[in-house]
């Protein structure tokens, strides 16, 4: 199975102006932990997650003064469509992270997140017997 059809094409894009609460408005409202940082002076986009807000508030910052510019996530890491969803999660691992912004050449064309991934894999039967004496914590 590919990138292209396992991703959302719908992507929540903002400016990096937006603060932190802004950011985490538009993601809670539209149920993405992530967002696609689009910034005409910079060189391509960047990315704000959840874990990069979380980080913040945990720092102490204030998430209504703080600017989604001064939180990207660092070493972005682009997949293309034609990817197999098996090299998306090898990146993901290797790079720490559980957002992939999806582009065809220049343009962005979704984002693929872990759960994504395991959607796609759970839908395809990849799924177990749960062990006899397995307890939720």
């Amino acid at each position: 199975m590919q990138v292209s059809e396992g991703m959302s094409s719908v992507v929540l894009t903002i400016g990096p102006g937006h603060t932190l609460r802004e950011a985490a408005r538009q993601m809670a409202q539209r149920g993405v932990g992530a967002a696609v940082v689009v910034d005409p002076d910079a060189q391509g986009p960047g990315i704000i997650t959840e874990r990069d807000i979380l980080e913040a508030v945990a720092a102490g910052q204030s998430p209504s003064d703080e600017h989604v510019s001064e939180h990207l996530s660092a070493h972005l890491t682009f997949a293309a469509p034609d990817w197999s969803l098996e090299r998306a999660a090898e990146a993901m691992v290797a790079g720490n992270f559980r957002h992939l912004v999806v582009v065809d050449g220049s343009e962005i064309v979704g984002v693929l997140s872990m759960r994504d991934i395991v959607r796609c894999w759970t839908g395809d039967g990849a799924s177990c017997d749960v062990p006899e004496g397995a307890t939720a914590a």
